[in-house]
């Protein structure tokens, strides 16, 4: 039994500890490092700003579902949410789609009809609804309604808001079916879906090469186009992919250990 059970030894001073979170504030203490402990959940961190975070988010409501016990950062998602759950008796004859409400059935067959009666006098860009339009004029005013109390940073619509908290709580409601892979945003385990069907619908004209993501098609592109967007602002040197022009940059941060590692990766 004894074998089975985990030594938390520090690698300083021999001392054993009692649980690895023991150890970690163990260790810091040798480095001269400052440990925050969070009286909630047990979690360490070694900078302020990171714990002053954590807890802010614990003191948060959490609001939770009562028919699956779901929960949510704020009390307008878990309304949403609970729709979900609401019989659902009106039904769309174009794709079958059922609705808890007939005002949610009508707005939605608008997406069939391909009627877009609502147009932007600035752009001339049309929408199917009045209140995606309402949105929409926030691209041109510049105003942005919806901040996050998080960390301050502010959005044009409430959905890009909504998404956003998703990176502070950590939640992940998406789940991969195939690999068991979870995913703060649909549209990252859609991407992600891509990998297990193998599905390359991007195909490039110049070469053949296929791809899953059409931004990966964007960037291959640029090695038979030949342009050049990136400059380093030290020599002048042009790149067409950015990674390429951070990589570069390191040799102007630190030449001599750039340098050998080239001299190495030759040996």
């Amino acid at each position: 039994m004894e074998d089975q059970c985990p030594n938390f030894v520090c690698a300083d001073c021999g001392e054993l500890l009692d649980s690895k979170n023991s150890l970690i504030e163990h260790t810091l203490a040798h480095k001269g490092m400052k440990t925050y402990h969070c009286e909630e959940c047990g979690k360490l961190f070694s900078q302020e700003v990171k714990y002053s975070q954590h807890t802010h988010f614990q003191m948060q409501p959490n609001y939770k579902c009562n028919d699956c016990g779901q929960s949510f950062p704020q009390k307008g998602d878990l309304n949403t949410h609970a729709l979900s759950h609401a019989e659902k008796k009106f039904q769309c004859e174009d794709c079958g789609k059922l609705f808890s409400k007939k005002f949610n059935l009508t707005q939605h067959s608008l997406t069939h009809s391909g009627v877009k009666r609502f147009k932007c006098e600035q752009c001339g860009k049309s929408f199917t609804h009045k209140s995606n339009l309402t949105q929409h004029y926030n691209i041109h005013t510049g105003i942005k309604n919806f901040k996050c109390e998080q960390c301050g940073k502010e959005f044009a619509h409430k959905s890009n808001l909504t998404q956003h908290l998703l990176l502070h709580t950590g939640i992940k409601n998406y789940k991969c079916d195939e690999c068991g892979k979870f995913f703060t945003h649909k549209s990252h385990l859609t991407q992600h879906s891509l990998i297990h069907t193998s599905i390359k619908d991007y195909h490039c004209e110049e070469c053949g090469k296929l791809f899953t993501h059409k931004s990966n098609l964007t960037q291959h592109s640029l090695i038979h186009s030949g342009v050049k967007r990136f400059e380093c602002e030290e020599c002048k040197k042009l790149f067409t992919h950015k990674s390429n022009l951070i990589k570069h940059r390191l040799i102007h941060i630190n030449p001599k250990k750039t340098k050998l590692k080239v001299e190495e990766s030759t040996n």
